[in-house]
């Protein structure tokens, strides 16, 4: 099974084509980035238009063998100098240390969807280019800008021409993503998302720690709050076995290994659904996120209008923000990992002990099982003896 490359690699690729065309005056067929997984990427520059001041570069997307609906679609990127002193309205600056000031604003075109709702990675208003895709292609301008000695501003807008009509695939206008399909990705590439690559990976990944000597087991679903994790406790979340959707096929595996303790980590958006015994996080299996929350709201005395509120959201993290009493959440919070932790008992089934921490983007940490706590300090002492 091999590997392809996100739109958010795809994106920076072609911003710094075209910046590196309009700085240079030449044209180039190909171009490279390296991803935060630390692989280089090189895709074909299949368009380039020229205009006054401004360049646009497409490439296609390769998903690998992972069945994604945007696998062969056009991303571009269309670079424009602002000059000296210049910026594009509603511009985000951000300054280099090493100079005085690089401008460099980054928004989204025909076929990139537009944040309506709240609790997605970018705020309402802005285009749905999720914060790693933004460092990349600022990264790559910005290096281009460097190159050349160029310290005006800088305009990228990133367009999908068929992004409208692939978005109607996704789960974008469900989750308030109006216009065109988003650009994402946390390490650049594209893992293969066959179910029994998947489990096999993951078996692989286990065997290999505990035939290490470990008997204490990190597992989370991916790599979302890896900024929260390590500067909340330390940890880091590239030392967890990543278990995507299969909990309970993790649990199940670990035990089998003969892990005595693991400790799950991850996103109420995801780990909310172990409250309701579902093990299998995946959005097509199973969702009641929100009447997971709602019932537990109901059990803590919520109101009428807070129990319509966490059924009308989109999101996990714009039902708890409408919970606007800060010790109701904390007790719906109590009685969601009090859920949980039953139903990964039930799971562990006497074999292994499973403990819990669950947090957002916007609150932090929301809870955690008894146990929580004093296995991860221990995955940190056994992390700091290596």
């Amino acid at each position: 099974m091999g590997y392809g490359f996100t739109t958010g690699s795809c994106a920076a690729a072609a911003a710094k084509a075209a910046a590196y065309m309009l700085l240079s005056g030449q044209e180039k067929k190909s171009i490279s980035i390296k991803t935060p997984a630390g692989i280089v990427y090189t895709p074909d520059i299949v368009v380039i238009v020229r205009g006054e001041n401004r360049l646009s570069c497409g490439v296609v997307k390769d998903a690998g063998d992972d069945p994604d609906v945007t696998d062969q679609t056009l991303i571009c990127a269309c670079v424009e100098l602002m000059g000296d002193g210049e910026t594009a309205e509603g511009m985000e600056i951000h300054t280099d240390r090493n100079r005085e000031a690089v401008k460099i604003s980054i928004d989204g075109g025909t076929g990139v969807g537009r944040v309506t709702r709240p609790g997605l990675d970018q705020p309402v208003g802005n285009a749905a280019i999720n914060h790693v895709p933004r460092q990349m292609i600022e990264r790559e301008v910005r290096q281009v800008c460097g190159l050349f000695d160029y310290h005006g501003g800088v305009s990228v807008t990133i367009f999908v021409p068929e992004g409208e009509v692939l978005a109607r695939k996704t789960f974008n206008p469900r989750l308030g993503i109006e216009g065109g399909i988003s650009i994402l990705g946390t390490s650049g590439i594209v893992e293969p998302m066959s179910t029994q690559a998947l489990l096999e990976t993951i078996h692989i990944e286990l065997r290999q720690r505990r035939q290490e000597g470990a008997d204490v087991i990190a597992v989370s679903p991916g790599n979302y709050g890896l900024d929260f994790m390590r500067e909340q406790y330390g940890y880091d979340l590239d030392r967890s076995v990543k278990c995507s959707n299969y909990i309970g096929a993790a649990i199940d595996m670990a035990a089998e290994l003969g892990f005595k303790e693991m400790l799950l980590t991850g996103h109420i958006g995801k780990l909310v659904k172990l409250a309701g015994g579902i093990m299998n996080t995946h959005s097509k299996e199973a969702d009641c996120r929100m009447e997971l929350l709602a019932a537990a709201a109901i059990r803590q005395g919520a109101d009428r209008d807070c129990l319509k509120g966490i059924l009308g959201s989109l999101t996990t993290e714009e039902a708890l923000a409408g919970i606007t009493e800060e010790k109701l959440r904390k007790a719906v919070m109590l009685d969601i990992m009090e859920h949980v932790a039953f139903y990964l008992d039930k799971r562990g089934d006497g074999k292994i002990k499973v403990e819990c921490l669950v947090y957002s983007r916007e609150f932090g940490e929301l809870g955690c099982t008894p146990g929580a706590g004093e296995l991860l300090a221990k995955l940190l002492e056994d992390a700091d003896r290596k």
